[in-house]
């Protein structure tokens, strides 16, 4: 398939890359464009922004959790309508697993033969700019380092660091932006803000794309993405679906966002429906619901509205120990719990209590990376012995986070047990990506199906 496609990357986090690449797809949209938006690495909150800009699901593209044959078997299919693929990098470059380049935005880009864009700070920079490209270019000899726009420099600056770096590295520079407090977006410990917290976004997002009409070299960088090779990729090798239409309920609101598309898109391709509900809004979960999905996100910045809501939290209490079939990732977990201390530490607020613990801030990053679990008893997501690779992100805990599964930390021998696993429930921190297990996603649907059974039979009888 010809897919013109682009990869922006930075030489560290914070460079640049989500403000560049949501200007870019504001710029290509507004143009009347079709762009497609896909993200590297782990990262829930990136795809957000692009999604808001191009009206679609932005997918996550991460080599540790799907592999290269499942990564451009996911970006062959989500670009196939689209002009131009866009991928935002993760970290610096290389950065992968540990202190290789392994899952690292570098190693995206060589599985999917895409040019890779290097977004350069130029704050504090003069000459050392060329000397910052050249090493990024020259690193790996097949880098793939193609371009380069200048991030946070003064129109006036610019052609000079321009001309120093074609100069000195042979890399074309594309362009700059200029720094711009207007269009900032705010972080806070997991990363940015979400997107739906943004004042102004679309207002940002139109700046941001008319800046980068004037000041980067829009057309060049698609002529550029066209010279990318046909990428090659085998439709992906799914299990049967399953017969019947569960219902799983997917929480989906302020508090509870953090959803790989490509997965919940997997769930829909096994036979599920997914009907999306708010635990901060809603009542009761949707009408004819056989399983629960519930999400990373923050439920801890909105415990006290969760706790006031107690029809729901009764509602999903009852349900999850009736036995119905239920994900819970991180956040979701967290709600699960009998108690959830707020962000400001100043209060323990009530949650659904399917877990008879509390749940607390850490005032770090606990257990942070990727990870491989292993099943240590038959369960949801598969016999013992199952195999997931998978991801923890998270500054609060548990009094008793489960020991269904054993996590080990890839090129470490560092280990720790984590989850709850039941024949009708998985529950812990670690986030994981179902397309990197289509046989857990069978599973999940199947366990829901025979749930919609069940109480087929119950009402019959």
């Amino acid at each position: 398939m010809s897919a013109p496609r682009l990869l922006l990357t930075a030489p560290a986090s914070g460079g640049g890359k989500t403000t560049l690449t949501c200007a870019l797809l504001q710029a290509l949209v507004d143009r009347g464009a079709n762009p497609a938006a896909f993200k590297c690495g782990p990262d829930y909150i990136d795809p957000m922004f692009h999604s808001e800009v191009i009206g679609a699901k932005s997918r996550s593209l991460d080599l540790f959790f799907l592999g290269e044959a499942t990564a451009r078997a996911l970006l062959e299919e989500n670009s196939r309508d689209s002009g131009l693929a866009l991928i935002e990098g993760v970290m610096g470059y290389y950065d992968g697993v540990g202190l290789s380049a392994q899952a690292s935005a570098y190693d995206l880009a060589r599985a999917t033969r895409t040019p890779a864009v290097l977004v350069l700070d130029g704050r504090g920079r003069a000459l050392t700019a060329a000397a910052v490209v050249k090493g990024m270019k020259e690193f790996r000899p097949d880098s793939g380092v193609a371009g380069v726009v200048l991030n946070r420099v003064s129109p006036m600056l610019y052609p000079r660091l321009r001309e120093a770096i074609e100069g000195e590295t042979g890399v074309k520079v594309y362009g700059y932006l200029p720094n711009r407090p207007d269009c900032a977006l705010e972080s806070r410990h997991l990363g940015l803000v979400t997107a739906a917290e943004v004042a102004g976004l679309r207002e940002k997002l139109s700046a941001l794309a008319r800046q980068a009409e004037e000041s980067v070299d829009i057309d060049g960088l698609l002529e550029l993405a066209r010279t990318a090779p046909d990428l090659e990729a085998e439709p992906l090798a799914l299990p049967e679906p399953v017969e019947g239409r569960p219902r799983i309920a997917v929480a989906r609101d302020r508090a509870f966002c953090f959803y790989y598309a490509d997965g919940l898109a997997l769930l829909e391709k096994l036979g599920a429906e997914l009907a999306e509900f708010s635990p901060l809004a809603d009542q009761a979960l949707p009408e004819g619901t056989c399983g629960l999905y519930l999400g990373g996100g923050y439920p801890e910045l909105y415990a006290g509205a969760l706790a006031d809501n107690r029809p729901m939290r009764e509602a999903v209490r009852r349900a999850v120990l009736d036995g119905l079939p239920t994900v819970a990732e991180c956040g979701g977990f967290l709600y699960l719990n009998r108690l959830l201390e707020d962000a400001d530490g100043r209060r323990d607020w009530p949650m659904a209590g399917v877990f008879p613990d509390r749940a607390w801030n850490t005032g770090k990053l606990g257990r942070f990376g990727y990870v491989t679990l292993t099943a240590q008893t038959d369960g949801l997501l598969g016999p013992a012995g199952t195999r997931i690779p998978a991801h923890e992100f998270h500054y609060w805990d548990t009094d008793a986070p489960g020991s269904g599964f054993r996590a080990e930390k890839p090129q470490s021998a560092r280990g720790w047990d984590c989850a709850y696993h039941t024949p009708t429930l998985y529950a812990g921190f670690p986030h994981f990506h179902f397309c990197a297990v289509p046989e857990a996603a069978r599973r999940f649907v199947a366990a829901c199906a025979s749930y919609e059974r069940g109480k087929e039979h119950d009402s019959a009888t």
